[in-house]
């Protein structure tokens, strides 16, 4: 049975496991694996809750599903793997916090350092079929996804929510928006950043609460 390690989180999940929505849905992911070419690394699929304890996470920022191309997706949202092309989304934000913050824009695209500072990168669907985007979407991965984002509005105070896109934002009913931040915006894909992700000063808006709510701002 696939599941998520982490202490934290196993904890706040294990009743999930035992429901058989789960074990239908690992079913079909080890029969994909076992037939198709799957990304991420079927070590990684957890490794956003590895990387972020359930404890330990202040930011959630939600993506749609793992990239789809050779030797990039590793478990993260909008990350990629150490030495991979940073792709186009990705890029636009590090522009993005370049023009809120002044940072200047890294030459690897690996967020590991911010999963390690707090920050829940959570795709909504955990695996993919190589070069088909959207391919493991009606596998049962969002009703779990669901759960994790239910999971930390309720029993969690103060986190921000970044949802970029209309993908993300149709997320935002399952969160107390009176208990935590939501900031929403356009995806940073260069088909629609410019509608609203560019300039949209969600980096500096997330630590100013972050800073007001007495915890560590994130180093983006």
């Amino acid at each position: 049975m696939l599941s998520i390690n982490e202490p934290s989180w196993q904890a706040i999940l294990e009743k999930s496991y035992h429901k058989p929505y789960y074990k239908s849905l690992i079913d079909k992911v080890l029969l994909a694996y076992a037939s198709e070419k799957i990304y991420p690394d079927k070590n990684d699929i957890f490794k956003a809750f590895e990387l972020c304890s359930f404890h330990q996470t202040k930011v959630v920022i939600l993506g749609q599903d793992p990239y789809h191309g050779v030797d990039q997706a590793h478990g993260l949202s909008f990350s990629v793997k150490k030495g991979a092309m940073i792709p186009p989304s990705l890029l636009n934000i590090l522009k993005e916090i370049k023009r809120d913050l002044g940072n200047e824009i890294p030459q690897e695209g690996s967020l590991v350092r911010w999963a390690e500072q707090g920050v829940l990168l959570l795709n909504a669907i955990l695996t993919v079929e190589a070069s088909q985007p959207g391919s493991h979407k009606h596998l049962g991965w969002e009703r779990f996804t669901d759960q994790v984002i239910l999971h930390l509005s309720n029993k969690k105070q103060n986190l921000v929510f970044l949802l970029w896109g209309a993908f993300a934002g149709r997320k935002k009913g399952l969160i107390d928006d009176e208990k935590h931040l939501i900031l929403t915006s356009a995806h940073p894909s260069p088909l629609s950043c410019y509608r609203g992700f560019q300039g949209n000063e969600h980096f500096s808006k997330a630590n100013y609460f972050l800073i007001k709510n007495g915890q560590q701002p994130i180093l983006w």
